[in-house]
């Protein structure tokens, strides 16, 4: 994983997954995987759909869904009202797998509670995209046929 912070207000991440492009897509959009990894909130892939996500000690945030490609870009406005950031996400396939880059933008450096989310968030989004793995690990085998 690689993690960019030359911008200023910008984090930039990127990951490799060893899954399809399909099912990296899920874990971004399906409410029940995004809590896995991330965040609980009614997340949703419908340009203009307005969600929270559940942020614990820093409360619920509210997302606005502004770009939609399936399977290739998914951006939304997140902390509408606080921080007013853009999350956006791109998949690209590569090989047997997904790379996935994120790109969290918009932190106004000079207030003090978007610097302060601005380094939260560069710390946090390293030890958060790990995460993602581990759920979609767990679902692809929960999906897995068994056999006796």
């Amino acid at each position: 994983m690689t993690i960019d912070v030359t911008a200023p207000g910008v984090v930039r991440a990127e990951r490799f997954y060893p899954h399809s492009s399909r099912l990296v897509w899920k874990a971004l959009t399906d409410p029940e995987l995004h809590a896995r990894w991330w965040a609980a909130g009614d997340v949703r892939p419908i340009v203009g759909h307005h969600f929270e996500l559940d942020m614990g000690k820093w409360g619920k945030q509210p997302c606005q869904v502004l770009t939609v490609e399936p399977e290739r870009l998914f951006r939304y406005r997140f902390a509408t009202g606080s921080l007013d950031t853009i999350i956006t996400w791109e998949l690209a396939p590569e090989g047997e797998g997904t790379r996935l880059r994120l790109t969290h933008e918009g932190f106004d450096l000079d207030s003090p509670l978007s610097r302060q989310a601005f380094e939260g968030m560069k710390a946090g989004w390293p030890k958060v995209l790990p995460k993602l793995e581990a759920a979609i690990s767990n679902r692809a085998s929960a999906d897995r046929p068994t056999h006796p």
